[in-house]
């Protein structure tokens, strides 16, 4: 199931670098719960679709589009992928890059679970606020 689970969340990860948000939602379960930590104005919890529809629209209008996700490894055992990334965006003229290890919970085959953990996480707050 692992297996299945890595190739589900590496390509939701190549559907959102080309833009294809609706494939990318169709692996999300409808009641997906979403946690991103942190002080900034894209942190904290969001459930189901609109609000992580929402998260989305909120960190492109913040990067003014300038927001990519460079997928490193992504790993798996039974119903937990992990993703270790990097994620570059662009704001106020200023361009960063930050690493990150995404955990997704799956249950068949939908995603139920996402929560984001920084590797500096004052840096990406002081950044996005």
């Amino acid at each position: 199931m692992g297996d299945l689970n890595s190739v589900i969340v590496r390509k939701a990860y190549e559907d959102f670098a080309v833009g294809n948000i609706p494939s990318v939602f169709a692996v999300f379960d409808a009641g997906i719960t979403w946690h991103v930590p942190g002080h900034s104005p894209l942190s904290g919890d969001y459930t189901g679709h609109d609000q992580v529809g929402g998260f989305f629209q909120r960190t492109m209008e913040l990067s003014g589009g300038a927001f990519s996700i460079d997928v490193h490894n992504v790993l798996a055992e039974d119903d937990l992928v992990v993703a270790l990334v990097t994620v570059n965006a662009e704001r106020n003229g200023l361009s960063a890059s930050f690493p990150e290890i995404h955990v997704w919970q799956m249950k068949n085959g939908k995603a139920t679970g996402f929560r984001e953990y920084q590797g500096d996480e004052q840096r990406e707050d002081r950044f996005w606020s």
